[in-house]
């Protein structure tokens, strides 16, 4: 007797589609996540999430390849992202929601004057607000654990100036982040990697972050599988371990 197929027997393809998202994230805010969060796994061509409220809570992943796909399915299959484990499947093909997307793949000029404009607006809000703290959204999930009081954080311009590294320590100092990266970007960046204790953003000077590991060999092979990766395209990470 033929089984009836479920939805996870939908066959591999470039599409994912993640559920049990929190609907209390902005969809801008979202988007960008799951843009950084998906990208190691290779070139995505979009990222679809919408207002509706049939649906919140839902979001499409379309990458290049069949493999990234595969990969993405696989890794982050209930990675607690902003406090609830993702759901993740192979999108059912040509679904009407892909079918529509799937003429948003062309025009890139309209979404890059979007993106502009965006982060022309951003860059306004930062001028008023210096710096990203955390944000009080999840400061509640992720201020639980016990601050880096321990770290002295470089002073003035002179910490971005290379001197003798520091040792490895447990501790790496992250530079050259764009300025939307927010705390739970990273965190679900370095999440992935055993040991991992918590992401330190320091308010007055976006663009850097500590990011504490349980020793120095958990530490080392974070930063080795993460140095200089792109949360945008103009900004490969930089890591370095922290000055005690």
């Amino acid at each position: 007797m033929a089984e009836v197929p479920t939805g996870t027997e939908v066959p591999p393809n470039v599409t994912i589609y993640i559920n049990n998202l929190n609907e209390k994230i902005k969809l801008e805010e979202l988007k960008k996540s799951l843009h950084a969060v998906f990208s190691q796994f290779g070139k995505i061509l979009e990222v679809l999430a919408f207002k509706t409220l049939k649906h919140k809570g839902q979001a499409w992943v379309v990458f290049e390849e069949v493999s990234s796909a595969s990969n993405a399915l696989r890794q982050m299959q209930g990675f607690p992202f902003y406090d609830k484990p993702m759901r993740i499947q192979y999108a059912k093909t040509k679904s009407d929601i892909i079918a529509k997307a799937d003429g948003t793949f062309v025009p890139r000029e309209r979404r890059k004057r979007h993106e502009d404009k965006g982060r022309k607006k951003k860059e306004q809000h930062d001028a008023n607000q210096p710096g990203i703290g955390l944000n009080p959204a999840y400061a509640g999930a992720y201020g639980a654990t016990p601050p880096l009081s321990q770290i002295p954080y470089p002073g003035g311009t002179k910490a971005m100036v290379p001197e003798a590294p520091a040792p490895p320590n447990s501790i790496l100092f992250v530079q050259n982040l764009p300025h939307e990266t927010t705390p739970m970007m990273l965190q679900m960046l370095f999440y992935q990697y055993a040991g991992f204790k918590e992401v330190r953003m320091v308010e007055t000077k976006p663009g850097i972050a500590f990011v504490e590991y349980g020793d120095e060999i958990q530490s080392t092979a974070a930063m080795q599988a993460l140095q200089g990766f792109k949360i945008t395209q103009q900004n490969p990470m930089l890591i370095t371990y922290a000055k005690k």
